[in-house]
């Protein structure tokens, strides 16, 4: 979306009460404006920008850096690793790609921008040592206090490749809405848009029939919560906030 795409969506969007701004993709640093958006949306509400860290020149977090200091709302980057070595990550990201991106944390720790390291849990996996290795990697790399927000592992994209998909019985549509908080789910108080329209949450922006509407005011209804994802969602209480 253009910069002025994206001012009118941050507009319609406030008529209806948002109060929060979330910016991913792909990777938004590729867009030749993202500096400018994340000004313009500053103004009305904290932003949070989702990025694979590798984008992170002087001249990105001189510019990171000016807007948190003179913004009203609070600025957030995340960075996404998918692994706590560099063979893990690199397996999803391509070679090399953990060191850019660890490069980039450091970076963004040295100008204080503070950022939160989003990863992906395993089920196999113990949660204990799993935070530690990641936190005890984070420091390493120079942030003294690193931030961790540990996300589950999504049947979706590649990783339905690398594994398996969600099988049909993996859905929550023929549960009686009285039997469980529809509060719970990320959808109940959010909405993603893409240039191609409204979806009912930013983890389904590639699947047509999560796909609400041109305006935000037609995503205001109930969905269907037929898909996998959704399933994963409410067994583990996922947020793609920062809490």
């Amino acid at each position: 979306m253009t910069r002025e795409e994206v001012r009118g969506r941050v507009a319609e969007a406030l008529r209806l009460g948002v109060k929060e701004f979330y910016f991913t993709g792909g990777e938004p640093f590729l867009h030749p404006e993202m500096l400018e958006i994340l000004a313009d949306t500053l103004e009305s509400g904290p932003c949070t920008v989702l990025t694979n860290g590798t984008l992170f020149t002087r001249p990105r977090l001189e510019g990171l850096r000016r807007l948190s200091d003179a913004a009203r709302y609070a600025l957030e980057i995340r960075v996404s690793l998918d692994g706590w070595r560099a063979e893990d990550h690199d397996r999803f990201r391509g070679p090399g790609s953990f060191a850019r991106a660890v490069t980039g944390l450091s970076r963004l720790a040295e100008y204080e921008l503070l950022p939160i390291v989003t990863v992906t849990q395993n089920t196999d996996e113990d949660p204990a040592l799993f935070r530690e290795r990641y936190l005890s990697m984070l420091r390493g790399a120079g942030l003294p206090r690193p931030r961790l927000k540990v996300l589950p592992m999504f049947l979706l994209g590649r990783e339905a490749e690398r594994t398996r998909g969600y099988s049909p019985a993996e859905s929550l549509a023929d549960l009686p809405a009285e039997s469980f908080d529809p509060t719970r789910l990320q959808c109940h108080s959010c909405r993603a848009v893409s240039s191609r329209g409204v979806f009912v949450c930013p983890l389904l922006v590639d699947d047509d029939r999560a796909r609400m509407g041109e305006r935000f005011d037609q995503a205001l209804g109930p969905f269907e919560l037929r898909h996998g994802a959704c399933s994963t969602c409410y067994a583990t209480g996922m947020t793609c906030g920062n809490a």
